[in-house]
């Protein structure tokens, strides 16, 4: 929407003074404008267009076919306010639509909306890190609204694809099983960002046992901060889908919950998979202490084998250093050379001795 392209800044000193419904962004600064998409689509049909004019946001939703409006990046207030108007949705509603730091919920809205914030879980190659998307989904009868907070993230590439490709159900689906595919695919990919993170673990596993150091530690504190944060996004989904597949929607039918209940299962997965990463860091944290303490013992070790050796060497110079008169081996000829090579045959006798008993 390019009239109200702007720079949104974080709101949070602002929003906490607001009164419940106001309308103001919460989130990163963002400069990109807006992008709207209206996909129409049923098993014969599909069409797919970009929005211009806010008044578009709505066409009429025909009975057979299903509705699908995507928004891309809800920095702009105005436009959620007036896809918010055109579908009349609780103001409440657009407002944790516009507060990117909501966590994850669910929310009837009586018989006309129900509501979810999810959290999209993707792994940053360039960055080497776990990043975070603010998803909003809400399933009316007939149709489907989604805002993603990154502007052309493809975060629903994939639904893009099955709906134009006309593969699988999806376009035989009505509203809720559209639904049910953004669900799914966002939990889905928790399972490819766990196996990434599972991967870093284990390599730095390897790295801790073959050749630990000091800022292995400070990477495995990082790690337990990114399990952390997939675990917060995570664990409010369990008790979202339970109650979800518990109760009966009259906007989700029997043969869609069934897949819903599958979605439950792969995050009752998810969550097994992070208490499993959470005891390998503890264990791998161990192994890095122990390594460490293993290191230092090592090092101790060489050097009181050197100690051990160099004291009687400094005892017989700290002997033969003295300055006194009465002192006849100071006086022989070849005392010196007799000295130097005794600390010799001491120096190499207790090496052979420390070599036999393994100190060394």
């Amino acid at each position: 929407m390019g009239k109200n392209r702007r720079k949104h800044g974080n709101y949070k000193e602002k929003k906490a003074f607001t009164s419940p419904g106001t309308l103001v962004y919460v989130g990163k600064e963002v400069a990109e404008n807006t992008l709207i998409k209206l996909v129409e689509f049923n098993e014969q049909f599909y069409h797919e267009k970009t929005i211009k004019d806010l008044s578009n946001c709505k066409p009429p939703i025909k009975e057979n076919e299903v509705l699908w409006l995507d928004v891309e990046g809800v920095h702009e207030v105005p436009v959620v306010a007036a896809v918010g108007r055109h579908y009349n949705l609780h103001p409440l509603l657009q407002e944790d639509i516009l507060n990117t730091e909501q966590k994850p919920k669910l929310e009837h809205f009586g018989d006309k909306h129900l509501f979810t914030v999810l959290k999209m879980l993707q792994f940053n190659p360039e960055l080497n890190q776990i990043e975070s998307e603010h998803v909003a989904l809400i399933l009316g009868e007939n149709y489907v609204l989604t805002f993603q907070e990154v502007h052309k993230s493809d975060v629903f590439a994939p639904i893009f694809t099955r709906l134009n490709a006309s593969i699988g159900k999806t376009r035989k689906g009505k509203a809720d099983y559209l639904y049910y595919s953004f669900c799914d695919l966002i939990v889905d990919n928790y399972f490819v960002v766990l196996e990434k993170f599972g991967e870093k673990l284990e390599e730095l596993e390897v790295k801790i046992i073959e050749r630990p150091e000091a800022s292995d530690q400070t990477l495995l504190y990082r790690f337990k901060r990114e399990l952390m944060t997939i675990r917060k996004v995570t664990l409010p989904l369990r008790d979202m889908f339970g109650t979800l597949i518990r109760e009966d929607s009259p906007l989700i039918q029997a043969n869609t919950n069934i897949y819903m209940r599958d979605v439950y299962d792969h995050i009752l997965q998810i969550l097994d998979t992070i208490d499993t990463y959470r005891e390998m860091i503890e264990n791998i944290h161990n192994i890095y202490l122990t390594s460490i303490s293993n290191k230092m013992n090592s090092v101790m070790k060489t050097l009181t084998v050197f100690t051990a050796i160099f004291m009687p060497l400094t005892f017989i110079a700290g002997i033969y250093g003295m300055n006194f008169d009465n002192m006849p081996e100071l006086h022989h000829h070849n005392g010196y050379f007799y000295t130097l090579g005794l600390m010799v045959v001491i120096t190499i006798g207790l090496w052979i001795y420390f070599k036999w008993k393994k100190y060394v």
